[in-house]
């Protein structure tokens, strides 16, 4: 496609070359004669002559009949190169706005554009890699270390009390017994929080391929889910973990905020790039803001550069559409 595109900026170019071309010879040098013109008059160079109405009218430049062969009209000659000297890098202007409007639809952005977009995507990575490992490190703080660290104090406690229990009464033992099992479940509960923190970081599905980890999300969905995936090739490992998660929060937006009935994904190839298309039948009204959830995909998807659309009228559907490179 790109190779479609430059020979086509060449076709349509050439009308656009040729107004430039004709702006630069026309105007700049058209007036450098205009203003040598006295010269060449006095000197009798590139002098020539016609007779009209029985008058002979030597001269080097004119405008049809009107002839620069006297020394006021040789005073006006310098005084038109003058003003087209300066007038020529205007038209010129006026003439290449052309030509730069076939560069950006033909050719692509121009480069500095695309480095920029580059170092504002790298940031976005960046910065979103920081907070992604801030939130694992709050999560195991908060969460499963503290866990951890109570079911171990009640382990401790439960260890004296059975080490009492045969000198104490039974109402210790029993106890113990309590302390054992509120442990044997807080070690059950830290084991599900490692489990879905891991999940959250690299799901074990994965492994199977991105085929298997979308049937897997759509067949956990709340909402029923209609999935038709055909990638007879797999994608790199981070697209396909930066698909899977991008199908996941499109369907638990549905579920939360849709108020629909069903909801399809399809994932199918496109050449080198691989679009995905989730929708639903809900409501509708989505949109990309500032904070949202849209927009977070919107940048992890720029990370890897892809492209995601949202298509969502008030009263539905709703099509979000995500276009991501097979490789990363």
């Amino acid at each position: 496609p790109a190779a479609w595109r430059a020979r086509a900026y060449l076709v349509a170019r050439f009308p656009a070359a040729l107004a430039s071309f004709a702006a630069v010879v026309v105007f700049r040098a058209g007036s450098l004669i205009f203003v040598a013109s006295p010269a060449e008059w006095a000197a009798g160079l590139w002098t020539r002559q016609v007779v009209t109405g029985g008058v002979t009218h030597r001269y080097v430049v004119n405008f049809g009949r009107f002839y620069f062969d006297t020394w006021p009209r040789m005073a006006l000659a310098v005084g038109i190169g003058v003003a087209g000297w300066w007038l020529s890098p205007w038209i010129l202007r006026a003439v290449l706005p052309a030509d730069k409007y076939l560069i950006a639809n033909l050719l692509g952005p121009p480069l500095s554009a695309r480095v920029g977009e580059l170092e504002r995507s790298r940031a976005q990575a960046v910065e979103g890699a920081q907070a992604r490992l801030r939130r694992i490190e709050r999560d195991l703080h908060d969460g499963a270390q503290a866990g951890l660290v109570a079911t171990a104090m009640k382990l401790g406690l439960a260890r004296e009390k059975l080490a009492a229990a045969s000198a104490a009464d039974p109402a210790d033992l029993t106890q113990a017994s309590r302390l054992v099992v509120a442990a044997h479940e807080g070690i059950k509960d830290a084991i599900t929080q490692l489990r879905d923190l891991a999940r959250g970081v690299h799901p074990p599905v994965l492994d199977q391929g991105l085929n298997a980890a979308l049937a897997t999300l759509a067949a956990a969905s709340q909402v029923p889910v209609t999935l038709v995936a055909d990638l007879p090739d797999r994608p790199s490992p981070a697209i396909e973990a930066t698909v899977y998660f991008c199908a996941a929060e499109l369907l638990a937006n549905v579920a939360k905020h849709a108020a629909a009935t069903r909801a399809g994904i399809e994932v199918v190839p496109r050449g080198p790039r691989l679009r995905m298309r989730v929708s639903d039948d809900g409501s509708g009204g989505a949109h990309v803001s500032r904070d949202g959830g849209l927009h977070g995909l919107r940048t992890r998807l720029q990370d890897v550069d892809g492209t995601l659309d949202v298509g969502s009228p008030p009263g539905g559907p709703t099509v979000v559409e995500i276009v991501i490179p097979l490789r990363a």
